[in-house]
């Protein structure tokens, strides 16, 4: 409690100004970030293998696939890609080595419903990293309701279905029950390695390699696990209210 009364006095606001400014350095912890090849590497990974989930190839880094553990950093990669690094696209997550992420606008699916964003959230097999910084957005730093952001308990009253944790085919028939519920316009937001590639667990038995073979995803939010700003982005995304979007145009 102490260090939330501080913040409130050193900054006058207990609540985060993300998005109408960029993520203070405390939001972001170091592998929040994506990597990115040093200028060491020159540009090409020597050991590709250093990687325990094949994330790195010779001329290309899987950021969807990417569990943030740092062993790169031995090869000359360093967590410093931006943080608003979702994309609508699976592919665009590939990277080529010693490129960052584009700050580019996409189109937001979402954008005729306005301000106001109803979100369920389904884990179909996590580790619950990723539910801990999903549900630090209803926290009083966050606050992602000031931003008309809500959390639902019922798929039939969201918008938005958000993602976490590695298919189950025990959960597969769930999944596509509660995509089916949501009514139209209705967006997916996959968040973490996990929903993107199956993560640590790629190549289990009983886990699919990813959700988008069972539902279509309209933002793919990297990381493992993203921080709380990086999720909001790619919510934010939806409605065209991202600061990432805002920056490019």
């Amino acid at each position: 409690m102490t260090s939330w009364v501080g913040r409130a006095v050193r900054r006058g606001i207990l609540s985060s100004h993300y998005p109408q400014s960029p993520a203070a350095s405390e939001e972001v912890p170091v592998t929040g970030r994506p990597p990115v090849a040093g200028p060491e590497s020159l540009g090409t990974p020597t050991n590709p293998g250093v990687c325990p989930v094949g994330a790195i190839s010779v001329g290309s880094v899987d950021q969807g696939r990417c569990i943030r553990c740092a062993r790169c950093c031995a090869e000359g990669f360093a967590f410093v890609g931006a943080v608003e690094a979702a994309t609508r696209r699976r592919n665009d997550l590939i990277w080529n080595p010693g490129e960052r992420a584009p700050l580019a606008a996409i189109d937001a699916p979402l954008a005729k419903l306005g301000r106001s964003l109803h979100v369920f959230m389904i884990d179909v097999g996590s580790c619950n990293a990723c539910n801990l910084e999903v549900f630090a957005l209803t926290n009083p730093y966050y606050d992602a309701s000031r931003l008309g952001i809500f959390f639902t308990n019922s798929p039939h009253h969201a918008d938005v279905l958000l993602v976490v944790g590695a298919l189950t085919d025990n959960m597969a028939p769930a999944l596509q029950r509660a995509y089916d519920a949501l009514p139209e316009p209705k967006a997916v937001v996959a968040v973490g390695a996990c929903p993107i590639s199956a993560g640590v667990f790629r190549g289990s038995p009983g886990v699919r390699d990813s959700i988008t073979a069972s539902i279509p995803v309209d933002i793919f939010v990297p990381g493992c696990p993203p921080p709380p700003v990086a999720v909001l982005d790619g919510i934010l995304r939806l409605s065209g209210r991202s600061r990432s979007g805002a920056e490019a145009k």
